[in-house]
């Protein structure tokens, strides 16, 4: 199974002149902890909820302040059609529980989180349990 079966399509990005606030703002309409930085559609940087905490409350960046001051600059992305086990693997390998996709252009088409992968494992855990369930039965 491929990357892209799994990923969340929808990612919710910001400019890197792009405010604390504005990107704080974001976070809360869209009901996410991190955004994606891009230029041109490609990755550039990456902040979470943590990121913007530490910044606004305990380094003393004022709310106006450019998301790219912030930012992780070194951002691990992904191709989508990496396979699911590649994929947790490169995330437990780099201490990540959020990965960039992006397409053969290098441009973002989604998001892939730890959450993502967990729901998917469930599913097929389930799938696993029904069929064990099915031939003890029939025993």
């Amino acid at each position: 199974m491929k990357l892209n079966d799994i990923f969340t399509k929808y990612v919710v990005t910001a400019e890197p002149f792009e405010t604390l606030a504005a990107v704080a703002r974001k976070m809360l309409d869209h009901n996410v902890g991190t955004v994606v930085v891009v230029e041109e559609r490609r990755p550039v940087g990456i902040v979470t909820d943590r990121d913007l905490a530490m910044a606004l409350g305990a380094q003393g960046f004022a709310t106006q302040a450019q998301v790219q001051k912030i930012m992780s600059k070194h951002v691990l992305a992904i191709p989508e059609d990496t396979g699911i086990y590649t994929a947790t693997k490169f995330m437990n390998d780099r201490g990540v529980r959020r990965l960039p996709v992006v397409d053969s252009q290098d441009r973002v088409v989604g998001i892939v989180t730890m959450d993502d992968v967990l729901r998917f494992l469930g599913k097929e855990m389930y799938n696993v349990g029904q069929a064990i369930e099915r031939e003890m039965q029939v025993k």
